[in-house]
């Protein structure tokens, strides 16, 4: 069931020295390409990137947070058009959970480097770094960095009793169930 994928998945920064099978990259490739878009627009374009070179410098983007993709045999990048929709930042972001998602019902790890937004040092944002990198057309923008492999680690999900209850309101603000 659905409710136990969300149960188990965790972000995971600790990878395998191990590829990812291509049957496997395929199935997210078409489990991004199936991603909801407002109004079918699909702003989104995506980044496969296998290189072990390039993943280390992709680990490179921002000075936090991105160190632990130097060890993952797969990123995906995933960017948008703005100029296509007024939401590509929700459009890309819920391709981005997908990605996620998939990756763990493969018996994959994954985990979300933020690239929207951040910088790369004092003179370049984490944004232009990746652009260069990667050869995105003029008017792509980044939203994430996905890293995904073989976990090395294990971890529990999230136990139900640590779930934010408090923060779910019925019928109006401040209002708790009966």
């Amino acid at each position: 069931m659905f409710i136990d994928l969300l149960k188990t998945r965790r972000s995971i920064r600790k990878f395998q020295d191990r590829p990812v099978e291509n049957e496997k990259v395929d199935v997210l490739i078409e489990a991004v390409l199936r991603s909801p878009s407002s109004r079918s627009i699909n702003p989104w374009e995506f980044v496969v990137v296998t290189e072990p070179e390039k993943v280390v410098r992709l680990s490179k983007a921002k000075p936090h947070g991105a160190a632990f993709l130097k060890n993952a045999p797969l990123a995906i990048v995933v960017c948008a058009d703005p100029k296509k929709s007024d939401v590509w930042i929700e459009d890309a972001a819920i391709a981005s959970i997908l990605l996620h998602l998939a990756a763990t019902d493969l018996g994959l790890g994954s985990c979300w480097v933020q690239i929207r937004l951040r910088e790369h040092d004092a003179q370049q944002t984490a944004q232009e770094y990746v652009t260069e990198l990667l050869g995105l057309r003029k008017g792509m923008v980044v939203e994430s960095i996905i890293g995904i492999g073989y976990p090395l680690e294990e971890k529990s999900g999230h136990p139900k009793s640590s779930l934010s209850y408090d923060k779910v309101h019925f019928e109006r603000y401040g209002q708790e169930a009966n």
